[in-house]
């Protein structure tokens, strides 16, 4: 089916080159990086995770929505997400690439994440990371890739894969739940040291990942000859309404029990974020912007009449979509590093090379969306015809 990837009008070549453009770009900024160092970037002793990781934690979320797509078709039986399930897999297969590659420019010396698999820590939940990651954009290849041979040869995919798919299931749950324990596995750090936090990764990520996938379906419909379905994407819809309601109950859960309790070290966090902390407060802006978008979201979603409106409904998953990017990108980096163990304020904002090299990386996650993204449209096309 890799052939289908090279037959394309004007636009997509267009397209495709603009994003190795980019690409490539990026990729002069990362080869400044690697000869000068992690000092281009504006991470320092106080802040070791910065712009990078903040990209990773938000797009775990991203590839584990798509198990919103995949759970209700495969287990309970949810014909029309049959349409859209491989758009969900393959969604997923270019978030972890993205992941994989924030890691690997975090890391400043790309050989060291080979240290991971020659010195195998299993007590390091790094080490577990690196499983379910992996382990998870495989699974996504393997079982998208082949049900969607099946479909375009008419005939239904491999016994199998029955229990790859099974498995993918709670392995979605997994990494993004894995991910969250690299962060409240640090007693250090009060604003991470929370048990509600993974369940808050994954409120999150079931409302961003789906909000995306609603707003790559409409996207789908209107430049190809491949529709969606309009109940699949008022089913999502849906999902991401309730998914994002949860994230800000569990948010505001937090807040409640560390201003009730009065606990400073975590009270400092929070009033870092919203506040500003020993007048510094340069992420205050960014965060209130987070908390309007969600509630816009929830308004736009919870209510039938401007959830039934496409137009609307764009607009909602946009503000979900940036508002939770925010929320779980610096927010929570940030938020969590500032201020230090010993309420020390150092601030950190991206430098224009970390910003380089971010944009360079999404530009690779788009243009391996774009490409799979093409494969499926011309084999539901083709299957259609």
């Amino acid at each position: 089916m890799l052939e289908l990837a090279i037959k394309g009008s004007k636009k997509y070549w267009g397209w495709v080159v603009a994003l190795l453009i980019i690409a490539g770009i990026g990729f002069g900024f990362y080869l400044k990086q690697l000869g000068f160092g992690l000092g281009i970037t504006g991470m320092s002793r106080d802040v070791s995770w910065g712009f990078y990781i903040a990209q990773f934690t938000f797009l775990v979320g991203v590839a584990a929505g798509g198990v919103m797509v995949v759970l209700p078709y495969y287990l309970h039986d949810y014909k029309a997400f049959g349409r859209i399930t491989i758009l969900g897999e393959f969604l997923a297969i270019a978030a972890i690439t993205m992941c994989l590659l924030f890691i690997l420019v975090d890391l400043g010396q790309p050989m060291r994440m080979l240290n991971v698999i020659l010195y195998p820590t299993p007590t390091s939940v790094l080490f577990w990371d690196m499983i379910v990651l992996n382990g998870y954009l495989f699974l996504n290849i393997i079982i998208g890739w082949n049900v969607l041979e099946a479909e375009r040869n008419d005939v239904h995919y491999q016994k199998w894969l029955k229990p790859l798919i099974y498995i993918s299931i709670p392995w979605a749950v997994g990494i993004h739940t894995v991910t969250a324990f690299l962060y409240c596995g640090l007693p250090g750090r009060g604003f991470w040291l929370t048990a509600i936090l993974a369940p808050r990764f994954l409120a999150s990520a079931f409302a961003a990942g789906p909000a995306l996938l609603i707003l790559l379906c409409l996207f789908v419909r209107k430049v190809t000859k491949f529709d969606p379905g309009k109940e699949q994407i008022q089913s999502l819809a849906k999902i991401v309404a309730y998914a994002i309601c949860v994230n800000v109950f569990f948010f505001l859960c937090e807040v409640f029990v560390v201003f009730y309790s009065k606990i400073p070290e975590h009270m400092d966090h929070i009033k870092y974020l919203f506040m500003g902390l020993h007048g510094h407060g340069s992420l205050v802006p960014f965060m209130w912007t987070s908390m309007i978008l969600m509630f816009i979201g929830i308004i736009l979603l919870v209510n039938p009449a401007t959830r039934k409106n496409e137009t609307v409904l764009a607009v909602a998953c946009v503000a979900v979509f940036i508002g939770t990017w925010i929320d779980k990108g610096l927010g929570m980096i940030s938020g969590g590093f500032v201020p230090s163990p010993l309420h020390h304020v150092n601030e950190y904002a991206p430098t224009f090379p970390e910003i380089g090299i971010t944009i360079g990386v999404y530009a690779v996650g788009a243009l391996v969306l774009t490409v799979l993204y093409k494969i499926v449209v011309s084999v539901k096309e083709e299957v259609s015809a």
